[in-house]
């Protein structure tokens, strides 16, 4: 994997991570709690993810319904992740929402970038053909 790979990554982690943090804020403000909030977020960044990556940091990506359905599913993984540590963060712990999602953000940036490595793969073509 190059360095554009990883740079395009990043910046389309961050991107994905501000617009997630941006909803999980605005919700706590608008006195949601942090379960709805989340669901919000989930459904908007996921699209936008997926857009984003499959488009532009893995060249070479196939954008099919496939490679959508394996996008969720590795996303999905980090909902159920990102609910229980919104749990331990804000009811155990006490940290408001504002400290705690971006806390909870960076904890799962890295499985987040090989969950999508893995759902966006490019598609081999056959020894000798080109």
């Amino acid at each position: 994997m190059g360095a554009l790979t990883v740079s395009r990554a990043l910046a389309v982690g961050f991107a994905c991570a501000l617009l997630h943090n941006a909803i999980m804020i605005s919700g706590d403000w608008m006195g949601w709690h942090y379960a709805a909030s989340l669901v919000v977020s989930f459904a908007i960044v996921v699209g936008v993810a997926y857009w984003l990556h499959s488009g532009w940091t893995f060249g070479g990506a196939v954008r099919s319904g496939g490679s959508f359905a394996r996008y969720v599913v590795v996303a999905s993984a980090n909902f159920p992740l990102s609910l229980a540590g919104m749990y331990v963060l804000v009811d155990l712990a006490g940290l408001p929402v504002a400290l705690a999602a971006p806390l909870l953000t960076v904890l799962l940036a890295v499985l987040n970038f090989f969950g999508s490595r893995w759902a966006l793969r490019a598609r081999r073509t056959a020894p000798g053909r080109t």
